[in-house]
């Protein structure tokens, strides 16, 4: 029996391995099928749930992702990051979430942008996994999140900007933005954050797709 468990252990964290590769990789869907994979071995890891909860996030679905989280919490109920995800099911606005909708409809941003920047900072907490959260100066998250979607967006906007409007440094926004940047992998015009009616990376893609039949017809025979 022993050598049976550890052989189902092995094989559940190999699938986590999998998942996590894929994440990376950005094969979502293959990392998401990997993480219940492993969950369906050892559904008591709570790591497992925790890195399906990320995956379903960076999806977009994030009902499942707080799913997820439900069972992360169920299985690590007294984890330092407990707080920061059950801060995730309340119904309010937290502090940061609070500094950014005030500030962004004052200056006049379009719903949709408000909606994009919320989304971010949900994804962001959820991404960071087990890393801890540095919640001081929540005006500075506020405004790297709307600097964020104005920049997704192709906004002409420039730190000193953002941070006359949020009251704090260019250098403390630039700071949290290159952090939700590289936990979220943003990239412009990211399909996630990106709210007009034509995103110009659909020319790009098109472009590849083009690109890659008229290379197929030249090496036809």
């Amino acid at each position: 029996m022993p050598a049976t468990r550890n052989a189902t252990t092995d094989r559940a964290e190999a699938y986590n391995q999998e998942g996590i590769r894929a994440y990376a990789d950005w094969d979502i869907e293959r990392a998401i099928e990997r993480f219940r994979a492993a969950i369906r071995l050892a559904p008591e890891r709570a790591d497992f749930h925790l890195n399906l909860a990320r995956a379903l996030s960076r999806a977009g679905d994030f009902d499942q992702a707080l799913r997820a989280l439900a069972e992360f919490l169920r299985l690590e109920p007294d984890s330092p990051i407990a707080e920061r995800f059950e801060r995730l099911f309340a119904r309010g606005l937290d502090e940061v979430e609070t500094i950014l909708t005030e500030k962004m409809t004052n200056s006049g941003m379009p719903m949709d942008e408000i909606g994009a920047a919320m989304q971010m900072w949900l994804e962001y907490r959820i991404a960071l996994g087990r890393e801890p959260l540095n919640t001081r100066k929540p005006e500075a998250w506020a405004a790297a999140l709307d600097y964020a979607v104005r920049k997704v967006n192709l906004r002409k906007v420039t730190l000193k900007e953002i941070a006359a409007l949020y009251g704090t440094s260019d250098r403390t926004i630039r700071e949290r933005f290159e952090q939700l940047v590289a936990t979220l992998d943003v990239m412009p015009c990211d399909y996630r954050y990106f709210v007009g009616d034509q995103n110009p990376l659909d020319k790009l893609v098109e472009a590849a797709e083009l690109l890659e039949q008229l290379e197929a017809r030249f090496r036809e025979s």
